[in-house]
């Protein structure tokens, strides 16, 4: 058996795409491929393929980390090319490599993520950067969302390991952040717009990177 760990993006014309059905893409074009993905077993067999953090629907991507395990070896830079000319336009395979059978999960060792995120209106530059040092400043930030008819209460700052501003570009602006993303709870972009007094919900989230234990560097 090999594992392979693969970057992926997605792009505009499936940000809109669930997350089942990207795995469900990566399915059909490896199965087209004729990829020897290894299946679970049991009543109903899947392909085991393993992707790190679930993305937003409406979130665009250069980040994507997924592994699939297979039943023979095959070089990495072949299953790029074979899966690159079966999935649908959207998608991207950025990188291929193998991983040691008994390393960790994905989930297990992934701790954050980057966003690019566009944002507006702002009243100036200034004021944008006089939010971003403000909600950096604060100690705690209590907030909530509803998910159904559930409502979750957490500290929105917890979640945020940085944040800067990227560009200014008229009454819009750029916010680059580094959120948590793990079993402990994942921030989310939206949320750290709405938080630092924007009124409108961000025009674009792009994720940029996906850390995992051991990686983290101190570039922003």
């Amino acid at each position: 058996m090999q594992r392979l760990r693969l970057r992926f993006g997605r792009g505009e014309e499936v940000k809109f795409t669930s997350h089942l059905d990207i795995i469900r893409s990566w399915e059909r074009a490896f199965r087209r491929a004729r990829i020897p993905v290894v299946y679970t077993q049991g009543h109903t067999p899947h392909p085991r393929i393993v992707v790190a953090a679930p993305l937003a629907v409406g979130v665009t991507s250069e980040a994507e980390l997924m592994d699939v395990y297979l039943s023979r070896r095959m070089p990495p830079q072949a299953l790029m090319m074979m899966a690159k000319r079966q999935l649908p336009a959207g998608f991207d395979v950025l990188d291929v490599w193998e991983v040691g059978l008994a390393t960790p999960s994905l989930q297990s060792r992934l701790v954050y993520a980057d966003y690019a995120s566009q944002a507006g209106p702002a009243k100036s530059e200034q004021w944008v950067k006089d939010a971003v040092s403000s909600l950096l400043q604060m100690k705690e930030l209590p907030w909530h969302h509803s998910r159904g008819s559930e409502v979750h209460y957490y500290d929105l700052r917890a979640l945020i390991l940085d944040l800067w501003l990227v560009g200014w570009y008229g009454r819009l602006c750029t916010l680059g952040m580094r959120l948590r993303c793990g079993a402990g709870g994942s921030g989310r972009p939206e949320q750290v717009v709405l938080a630092m007094g924007f009124s409108e919900y961000p025009q674009s989230i792009h994720r940029t990177r996906l850390i995992l234990e051991g990686e983290l560097d101190t570039s922003a």
